[in-house]
């Protein structure tokens, strides 16, 4: 069993794309800043999420998330993050796979899967007769592959038969935790990869 990735996915991925996997984390304070702007106290002490300030000439004012009474004070010593919402967690990307399984004597087996959020996502299963051809190294090789007949879409096979290979990739490793590795891995890499062309 081979698996290949590239960290060429992030590159490939449209701003639309980079938009949906959530909003870069140091924009959060200019949006505070720009609501605290637009939200207009009045004065009075029972005004909410504000801090009365007596006398003062600019009245109450609204209350910033680093306002908020420290986690060693409160008494139970919990921590709750404001900006985080309960079990939400920021989607990965998702990562294409190419998984090959070649058996001696019996071809080979090829998988395009995507892994993201945890999840192994099979999009199609293309089967060789020939092992060599799975994995074209030379221009007749790819051209031989391209006529051939490699089996229908995966959405297209029988359910059992897709429960059986997510089953059989399960089984092997590819699961959960390589879902969620793999992203992380390369997002790892492309800084590694962006620090070194930085130097």
């Amino acid at each position: 069993i081979r698996i290949t990735f590239s960290i060429a996915d992030l590159n490939n991925m449209d701003q639309d794309d980079a938009d949906q996997f959530g909003e870069d984390p140091a924009l959060s304070d200019e949006e505070a800043a720009n609501a605290a702007a637009t939200n207009v106290q009045s004065g009075g002490g029972n005004t909410k999420g504000s801090i009365n300030q007596g006398r003062t000439k600019g009245g109450n004012f609204a209350v910033a998330p680093e306002d908020s009474i420290a986690p060693s004070d409160r008494a139970d010593g919990s921590y709750e993050d404001p900006n985080s919402g309960e079990g939400e967690q920021e989607p990965s990307f998702p990562a294409r796979l190419n998984v090959l399984i070649t058996k001696a004597g019996k071809g080979a087996l090829q998988l395009d899967v995507t892994a993201q959020d945890g999840e192994v996502l099979i999009e199609n299963v293309y089967y060789f007769k020939k092992p060599e051809l799975a994995d074209a190294k030379t221009a007749e090789l790819d051209w031989s592959r391209r006529n051939l007949y490699t089996g229908p879409p995966f959405g297209n096979l029988d359910e059992d038969l897709q429960v059986l290979l997510e089953r059989y990739l399960n089984e092997r490793g590819i699961d959960t935790a390589l879902a969620l590795w793999v992203p992380e891995y390369i997002d790892w890499k492309e800084q590694r990869e962006y620090i070194s062309w930085l130097s």
